[in-house]
């Protein structure tokens, strides 16, 4: 285990990362600059309170606040349960199946907070359509992976580089917002992968959304993307859990993914194993 860096040190990473002065960070949190340097240099410790309201003036993330109070001394603020079987979180699990089923026959998935699958709909079934190497889709199925991956979804991805340029975006803008270590590895690991550097708003529908078009057995689809977080979350896991579902962006689309949903027998809808201990971050071979 990593051992826990002092709050002081906690708290100017994340004042940095956000743009702050010490004394901006002071007004804000309604104290002295001095005070937040006594905190930041060690000499001063923050009482629980104040730790709590710097956390909120910086937006720290939830499993980020609790580092902070561990690091303080203090116990964690937010729970953190397994929603894939556990009973904490059984509700907040039929709320997901709710969603997931809800939206098909259009796929939608549920993914964690590295972009990992936890759980998908049946319509998900007709996007593989074959052709993607056995290692990406072992757990922890990373969807981002899958996306941009040459020997993924790459290159039936007709418009690539709009999608990509997209994706990583997005990625790197959740970096900027959580300092997430294992999500900066893995923008660095998707950027490096072969594919058109192109502007994600080059093709977009109607203006307004970047459409991810697939090439599959049904023709090419086209989708735009829409996501759905919990929004008063009280443990670590929701907070960070999000659905993302895919609506057709064209009649054709629409009309394809109905017709398959009556034509096909498709494949059961569930949430993914969690993978175990000798399981690493990536399964290339």
């Amino acid at each position: 285990m990593n051992a826990i860096r002092p709050v002081g040190e906690l708290i100017r990473d994340w004042r940095q990362r956000r743009g702050l002065s010490q004394s901006n960070l002071a007004e804000l949190a309604d104290t002295s600059a001095r005070h937040m340097s006594f905190i930041e240099t060690g000499r001063s410790q923050p009482s629980r309170t104040m730790l709590m309201r710097l956390a909120d003036r910086l937006e720290v993330p939830p499993r980020e606040r609790n580092v902070l109070m561990r690091a303080a001394g203090w116990s964690a603020i937010y729970p953190e349960h397994r929603i894939q079987d556990g009973p904490a979180l059984a509700l907040a699990r039929e709320a997901v199946e709710l969603v997931l089923r809800g939206h098909e026959p259009y796929p939608a998935i549920a993914v964690d907070r590295h972009w990992n699958l936890l759980a998908r709909n049946r319509a998900l079934g007709p996007l593989h359509d074959g052709g993607i190497a056995p290692f990406l889709l072992q757990p922890p199925l990373n969807v981002l992976r899958l996306s941009l991956h040459p020997q993924g979804l790459a290159p039936r991805i007709v418009n690539l580089g709009q999608w990509r340029a997209h994706l990583l975006h997005r990625l790197r803008r959740q970096v900027g917002a959580t300092a997430d270590p294992v999500l900066q590895a893995l923008h660095e690991e998707l950027s490096g992968y072969p594919g058109p550097a192109e502007d994600a708003l080059a093709s977009s529908v109607h203006g307004f959304a970047v459409p991810m078009r697939l090439r599959t057995s049904c023709g090419v689809l086209s989708f735009i993307s829409t996501t759905t977080m919990f929004k008063t979350p009280v443990d670590v896991t929701l907070c960070e859990l999000a659905i993302e579902t895919f609506l057709p962006a064209d009649q054709a689309t629409a009309q394809s993914l109905q017709t398959a949903m009556l034509c096909r027998q498709w494949p059961q809808a569930g949430w993914e194993p969690e993978p175990g201990p000798e399981q690493g971050r990536r399964n290339d071979p």
